[in-house]
This record gives C-alpha cells, sequence and structure tokens, in this order.
C-alpha cells in the first residue's frame, strides 16, 4: 500500500500563512498589525494633509509644528516630496503642486452617483441662477466631489476636488449632524473652531446646539460664516436605502437673498433636486 505523501514544510507553512491571511481578510474588526504598518508612508501622508488643513504655505517650523514632528524629521519628508514633485519650495516655504491632485481625481471621477447627479444640479442652476455643489465627508473636512457654477457677474466660484472646514459650510454641517451621536463628542472635541468671519461660530456648546438644530430639521443654512456675503443652504443626499452619499447645496450672495430667501425659495428646490437624484439612483 502506498504511503500518504509527506506534507513539505515549506507547503505547510505556506498553507498556514494562506488561511492566516484568509481568516484576517473576512475579519472586518481585524486591526492592522505593527509590522504592516509604514510608519514612514504615514508620515509622508501626514505632511501633505497639514498643507490642506491650514491651506496656505508653510515654513519648515510651521509643517513641524502642525505634524508634531521634529524639524530634523518634517525636512527629510519635505525633501523627498519636493523631489517627487507634490511639493515645491523656494527655499524657505513649502507648498503644494498640482501633481497632488493627481492622487484624488481618479477616485472622484470613479463616484458614479456624482455622475447621476450632475444634470440634476444642472437642472437647479439653471431654475434659481445660482451656483450648486456636491461634497462628501473627509474627516472633519468637506471635500466637493461635483458643481455647477452659475453664469453672473457675481457668483461663487467652484473647484471640485477642494476641501473646506466642515463647521462653516452648509455641507459640512449636514454631514457632521447626519453621522451617529455616539460619534458627536468626539466630532466635537476635534473641533478647531478658527473664525472665518465675524459671524463664525466659535463656542463648541453653540455648534453641538447648531448641529441639534439641522439633526433635526433635516438641513443646514449658513449665512456669512464661511465668507462675508455668502449664504449657504444644504441638504443630505441618501440613497433610497437610507444610506448617506453626500450633500447638496445652493450658496448665493447675499446681494440677492435672505435667510428667509434661503428657506423659503431655494430650500424645495434643493429638496425636489435631492428626491430626483434619489430615484434615478434606483435605476
Amino acid at each position: 500500500m502506498a504511503k500518504p505523501a509527506k506534507t513539505s514544510s515549506v507547503q505547510a507553512a505556506s498553507d498556514t500563512r494562506l488561511g492566516t491571511v484568509t481568516a484576517e481578510a473576512g475579519d472586518e474588526n481585524d486591526k492592522l498589525s505593527s509590522r504592516d504598518f509604514v510608519s514612514s508612508l504615514s508620515r509622508g501622508l501626514e505632511i501633505l494633509s497639514s498643507f490642506s488643513r491650514t491651506s496656505k504655505k508653510m515654513t519648515l517650523s510651521e509643517v513641524a509644528a502642525e505634524t508634531g514632528m521634529s524639524r530634523a524629521t518634517a525636512r527629510r519628508f519635505l525633501l523627498t516630496l519636493v523631489k517627487e514633485g507634490y511639493v515645491i519650495t523656494d527655499g524657505k516655504l513649502f507648498d503644494l503642486t498640482p501633481k497632488v491632485l493627481d492622487l484624488g481625481f481618479s477616485v472622484l471621477s470613479k463616484i458614479g452617483i456624482w455622475d447621476r447627479a450632475r444634470p440634476f444640479m444642472e437642472r437647479l442652476s439653471e431654475q434659481t441662477g445660482e451656483s450648486c455643489t456636491a461634497a462628501i465627508l473627509d474627516g472633519l473636512d468637506v471635500v466637493y466631489v461635483a458643481g455647477v457654477q452659475a453664469h453672473n457677474i457675481i457668483s461663487v466660484g467652484i473647484t471640485v476636488g477642494s476641501r473646506q472646514s466642515a463647521f462653516y459650510t452648509a455641507n459640512g454641517r449636514v454631514l457632521l449632524a447626519s453621522q451617529p451621536e455616539e460619534n458627536w463628542d468626539g466630532i466635537i472635541a476635534n473641533a478647531r473652531l478658527v473664525p472665518r468671519t465675524r459671524h463664525s461660530v466659535t463656542n463648541k456648546a453653540e455648534l453641538r446646539a447648531t448641529l441639534e438644530t439641522v439633526r433635526d430639521q433635516g438641513w443646514a443654512l449658513v449665512d456669512q460664516e464661511l465668507e462675508e456675503g455668502l449664504l449657504s443652504i444644504a441638504i443630505p443626499l441618501k440613497f433610497r436605502s437610507g444610506v448617506l452619499a453626500g450633500s447638496i447645496n445652493i450658496a448665493v450672495p447675499s446681494i440677492r437673498a435672505t435667510r428667509d430667501t434661503m428657506v423659503d425659495v431655494y430650500l424645495p428646490k434643493l429638496r425636489e433636486t435631492a428626491e430626483d437624484i434619489q430615484k434615478s439612483l434606483a435605476h
């Protein structure tokens, strides 16, 4: 009788590893192990993110302070990013280059929902004569994933892929208010309330009350908190399942609207647009 073939130690080890990987892949709660974590990549990404948070050119010392790194460490990462073309410097100030857009636009372009939404947003802009944007939440920022700019002498500029603090935009407040309430303490605790105008909320208790109001009424109105002379109203955009997809808004210069106008005139049209987009996603 032939003896059973012996399993080699290499094959056994391979099977063990395969089983481990399969088990790990199926465990959604599995945490990234220390041996799989690449700290240098994480730090490089933190350097890039710091420019998005501050929205300005920075010195080496400012980058180090913003990221919590030493000057020597920040310098090494900055010079690496300069060599790779993601950062530019004049010898004193550092800034991002347009190459960083390559990291985001390919992702945004694949989000089919915004392709579906755009025709409805264009119709809304034509009906109202105002600019319309769609956004998603990224941490405590909003990222604009679609936009239609009105053809007025005075209109709101829109750049797809740009970001703003979620705390001072109507899109951002709608998205923050839609988060599970157990996450709110962390959101409020980490809020960086740097006033953009004299109207901006600067008190965290007031911010929480504002988000509660937005959650209860289902829409957010921001009156000149992001920019003087700009009103914006937004509502959440959801799939038919109820899962949050993002938000859409209308932004209007204050010379053409009041708070009452935003609620009485623009909000119904915004809701109608969101419903039409939602219906289109079901087909």
